[in-house]
Order: C-alpha cells, then sequence, then structure tokens
C-alpha cells in the first residue's frame, strides 16, 4: 500500500508512493524530459534531430513520442490497469491520441535500425503528445485507488521514463553534447577494501510498493567470506593496466572479450584520447583533463573482467555487491558515480513470472550481465542499491565502471 507520510519525489521511497506524491513525480519526470527535448532541439541542426544510425541509441525524437506511447499504452489505453500485474498484456486497447502511434513507437513493431526511417512527427507535434499524455495519466490517477495494485502502471510509467532520462544523458556523450543537464562527475577518496564474513542475505524484493519483475522475489542466499573495494576503480588503477599492455595481451580477456577487442579496434576506454601522464577525455563534446583519482567510466564488462585478471582479483557476484552496499555504508563503503558491472550474468530469481511489460527484462535473461548503483546521471528515484540493471557485456556508451573482489 502506499505510505500516508510525505515522501522525497527524488527518492526511491516513490517506490510506495501514493497518489499525490505519485503525480508530482511523474510532472517531475516529464518536465525533465521536455528540458531533454528543448537540449536536443538545441545541439542537433536539423528539424528532424537527425542522428547517426548506432546500435547504443535512438533517434531523440523516436525516444521521446516512446516515452509518451508508453505511458498512454499502459494507462489511458489500458482498461485493465486498475489490475496492475494481473493485466492482460494482450487485451484490445483504446485508441492513442496520436494516429499511427503503434507503428512508430511500440519497439515490438518499429525495430532499432527502421526507427531513423519512419517519417516520425517533428519536435512540436512529439512535445504536444508529452503534454496531451501527461495530462491524461495525471486526470485518471487522481480517481484510482491507494492500492498497489491500482498504482502500478503509474509507477511503472514513471521508473521507465527516469530510465530514459539517463539514455539520454547516455546520448548527448555519444554524440558529444552538453545539454546543461548533468552534474560533474565527483572524485572519491580512496579507502583501504572491506572484509565481510560469510553471510545469509536476503536477495530481492519483498512484496509491497512497485517492485520489477526481475526483482520478484525475496530469497535467502549464502554468502561466503569476500574482500571487496570501498569505492570503484579509478583512472590511475585503470591506467596501469592499459600501460601495462592490458588491451594487448590475451591472458587477460575471455575470447568474447578479445573478440570485442578486435572488433573496435581500440587500445584504451571510449571516449579516451590519453592515459599517460593524465587522462584526456571527451567529456560531452569537449575534450577535459580528468583527474586520474576519478573512477573510470564507459568501461564494457569484458573491459572490466579483464583488468580483474591482469589485478588478480575478480567482479563481485550482485549479490556480493548489494551486500556490501547495504552493510558497508557505515564502514565507508562508496557508490554512486558510475553503475558497476557485477559478475553475475542476469537470470530470474527463484518463482519468476514476467510481468506485463514482458520486454523488460525476460528477454535479457541469459544474456546481459547485470550492473548494480547509480552513476552520476542518476536520478534520485533510481538510486537504490537493490536494483538490477542490466547490458550486453559488450556495452561501452553507459556511464558504467566497476570494483572489485579478492580472487
Amino acid at each position: 500500500m502506499a505510505h500516508a507520510e510525505p515522501i522525497d519525489i527524488d527518492s526511491p521511497r516513490v517506490r510506495s508512493a501514493g497518489r499525490d506524491a505519485l503525480s508530482l513525480a511523474l510532472i517531475d519526470a516529464r518536465n525533465h524530459s521536455l528540458r531533454w527535448l528543448a537540449a536536443c532541439e538545441k545541439a542537433l541542426p536539423t528539424p528532424e534531430l537527425r542522428v547517426p544510425l548506432l546500435a547504443e541509441i535512438d533517434p531523440p525524437l523516436w525516444t521521446f513520442g516512446h516515452l509518451a506511447w508508453f505511458q498512454e499504452r499502459w494507462i489511458a489505453r489500458n482498461l485493465q490497469r486498475a489490475r496492475g500485474p494481473a493485466c492482460d498484456p494482450a487485451q484490445a486497447r483504446l485508441a492513442s491520441v496520436l494516429p499511427e502511434a503503434d507503428s512508430l513507437y511500440d519497439p515490438a513493431v518499429a525495430a532499432h535500425d527502421a526507427r531513423w526511417d519512419l517519417g516520425l512527427p517533428d519536435a512540436q507535434a512529439t512535445r504536444q503528445y508529452l503534454v496531451e499524455t501527461l495530462e491524461t495519466t495525471l486526470e485518471l490517477l487522481a480517481a484510482a485507488d491507494e492500492s498497489d495494485a491500482a498504482l502500478y502502471f503509474y509507477r511503472l510509467a514513471l521508473f521507465h521514463e527516469d530510465l530514459h532520462g539517463e539514455a539520454l544523458a547516455t546520448l548527448s556523450q555519444t554524440l558529444g553534447f552538453d545539454a546543461g543537464l548533468l552534474p560533474a562527475p565527483a572524485t572519491t577518496a580512496v579507502r583501504e577494501p572491506l572484509f565481510f564474513p560469510a553471510t545469509v542475505h536476503e536477495l530481492g524484493m519483498q512484496p509491497g510498493g512497485f517492485v520489477f519483475d526481475n526483482e520478484k522475489w525475496a530469497h535467502e542466499v549464502a554468502i561466503p567470506e569476500f574482500e571487496i573495494d570501498a569505492q570503484a576503480v579509478s583512472w590511475a588503477q585503470f591506467a596501469e593496466f592499459v600501460e601495462d599492455g592490458g588491451y594487448d595481451d590475451a591472458r587477460w580477456w575471455t575470447p568474447e572479450g578479445r573478440a570485442w577487442v578486435e572488433r573496435v579496434e581500440r587500445r584504451c576506454p571510449r571516449h579516451v584520447e590519453q592515459l599517460r601522464h593524465g587522462v584526456l577525455a571527451q567529456r560531452l563534446g569537449k575534450l577535459t583533463r580528468v583527474p586520474l583519482a576519478q573512477t573510470a567510466i564507459h568501461l564494457c564488462w569484458y573491459e572490466a573482467d579483464a583488468w580483474c585478471r591482469w589485478a588478480g582479483r575478480r567482479l563481485p557476484t550482485e549479490v556480493e555487491w548489494e551486500h556490501a552496499a547495504t552493510a558497508g555504508a557505515s564502514r565507508g563503503l562508496r557508490w554512486g558515480q558510475v553503475l558497476e558491472w557485477t559478475a553475475s550474468t542476469l537470470r530470474p530469481y527463484p518463482g519468476f513470472a514476467a510481468d506485463p511489460w514482458r520486454e523488460a527484462s525476460k528477454p535479457w535473461f541469459g544474456r546481459a550481465k547485470v550492473l548494480r548503483g547509480a552513476s552520476f546521471a542518476t536520478c534520485g528515484r533510481l538510486r537504490d542499491p537493490r536494483l538490477r540493471r542490466f547490458l550486453a557485456p559488450d556495452r561501452d556508451d553507459a556511464f558504467s565502471g566497476f570494483r572489485s573482489c579478492a580472487a
């Protein structure tokens, strides 16, 4: 059920927010999306906001239209919205306020590469679609009851938009423009690794509030004793691997990782132009001198795994990471500058059943690697140590890094 006391709308506690706080959070998320739309209009030179066809991004106009479509599809057009996770995703839906919305913005219909040739509505029409769908959402929310089932799709739409907000930040880094919407990455003081004795950790979420399907349900996992870094690996640490010829030494790479190195034809992380005598990297389109003490970023899973092999260490499992993040905060463990790769492949928890948004997790089971934590671009609502993020192991465009454990 919803919390009775006031909730900070930029907090993970929004998972249990009632109508009033949820309404404010939805407005906040949509305003953030509109700020990104304005930034893209300013930074991208054509009315269509044209961008290169790259596997890791979507056309900005498609992304903004998709946000409005997703919210409308699961709320205004969904006659079973009050049923929450029990909703039938195959039901017939009401018509969209935007003709052809399903053919334009449904990822199952509009394949990734085809999105560049769809003839999308222009920025002003897309802005209007974002505004109209939010207005309808807020009207329906005001009439909803306060049960978790009745509020499920409102919370889902909120977190979906928040996740895309971070993806838009990633897009601005990939394309090299500064929207003025991101804080500068901070530098974390180096602390000694932390030791955790063997224990049993409850992984996953208990019922109550909003729960992503890949977080269902809570179950106990035994963890042997382990040692873990108190902070994510810094540029100074990663530079040693590069200077030691790490990218050219097959000993440190899995076969898949070695194939990735040869495919990208790089010998340092993405966006880095110099990694000797300091770091020179492209940050939002500007060549920037980055402090060596800053957390290494834009690393794929293969790079993180190779560094650990070179250093005689290993990536933490996701249960080790979660236990350390929750039990180690008072002992100096810090997270939140980068999303952090774990050793774990995304798999369902025991008893998993897909929620109505079938594409959320299930297609990635057995393929993606789990990321935990948050980056400097992550909004407060998603800064939950229990949240499971995931990407393909070759993705290096995200604000991702890692920490290590004793092998």
